[in-house]
């Protein structure tokens, strides 16, 4: 069992609907790993589809201290569209929200896991030319940002994991039922949305998440009606096992030293109290953000993760 390697300091931020419990400090620093190249890395890494929001008043160029915006399982650039507006506003930074590999428009390929999806991420910040980014990455997209931070820390300004921890759990049964009434649609060849959304019904009751799983519906071929999924189910069924694990499992060789803004769903299992001693280990400059949401934090209660999110990024005195 790891031991406590780090002494909450509390803090209080003064914004509605949000509350900062902790700020951990490491008591000593952990060696950072050296950056893996693109010619020595272990993993065939694909080039993401992405868009760029660009705010009305930049206060540097696009290359300079932007934000790397990712979304979670069966989600897409599409998900953070309005959000990223919104930073891209009140931030001056320009906001790259990217579709990770078998996700949205980025290419298919057989491994789905978080050192592959991070390599693909540091090679999208190194061939765009990117300096100091901010990662925000939703759940899959959060863990996602810590590999990259951990693996890559010289490439990463700071990141903001919405939902997540840097452990190994079981993911919720939910999602395999998910893919399965995704193939049941496929395979029935539908035409018509509604014609899937009474497929998948009997799989997931919420009418959101099911809106949410049928915007990856589209049509391959202009010329005929039956609609595919965008996301390949049998490679994510397959991965489903390692998106619930994370790739680092001992904080005394590897640490994130720089700022860390864990946020959380109250109402979500995802991040409990036991496991902020760990988080504190991997991050040791790590601040919590606790908002009184589900998983779906970003969609459910915008306006308080806007204000945790400006809050951490903008200046300190």
């Amino acid at each position: 069992m790891l031991g406590l390697a780090s002494s909450p300091r509390a803090l209080r931020w003064l914004s509605s609907g949000v509350r900062t419990q902790a700020r951990a400090r490491a008591l000593t620093p952990a060696p950072a790993p050296g950056r893996i190249s693109r010619e020595t890395a272990p993993y065939s890494t694909v080039p993401l589809s992405y868009d760029l929001h660009e705010p009305a008043k930049p206060v540097a160029d696009k290359q300079t201290s932007p934000v790397i915006f990712m979304h979670g399982l069966f989600g897409s650039k599409k998900n953070n569209r309005s959000m990223s507006k919104v930073l891209a506003r009140d931030l001056g930074r320009y906001i790259y929200t990217v579709d990770l590999r078998n996700h949205g428009d980025s290419p298919h390929h057989h491994q789905h896991d978080y050192p592959a999806m991070a390599s693909d991420v540091a090679e999208f910040i190194q061939q765009h030319g990117l300096k100091e980014p901010t990662l925000i990455g939703h759940s899959m997209g959060a863990k996602t940002a810590m590999a990259v931070a951990l693996q890559h820390p010289e490439l990463v300004a700071n990141i903001v994991s919405v939902d997540n921890a840097p452990v190994d759990v079981r993911l919720a049964s939910d999602f395999a039922r998910y893919i399965q009434g995704m193939q049941k649609i496929e395979e029935a060849g539908v035409a018509r949305q509604a014609d899937a959304d009474k497929i998948l019904e009997p799989y997931e009751k919420s009418l959101t998440i099911r809106q949410f799983l049928l915007g990856n519906l589209h049509r391959p071929d202009p010329a005929q009606p039956v609609q595919k999924f965008r996301v390949p189910l049998s490679i994510l069924a397959r991965s489903l096992d390692h998106l619930g694990d994370f790739p680092f499992k001992d904080p005394s060789q590897v640490r994130f030293t720089k700022p860390a803004l864990f946020v959380r769903g109250t109402r979500s299992k995802y991040v409990p109290d036991d496991v902020l001693p760990l988080i504190g280990q991997f991050f040791p400059l790590f601040e919590l953000a606790d908002i009184d949401a589900g998983h779906w934090v970003i969609s459910e209660k915008p306006e308080e993760f806007r204000q945790a999110v400006i809050r951490f990024l903008e200046p300190k005195e």
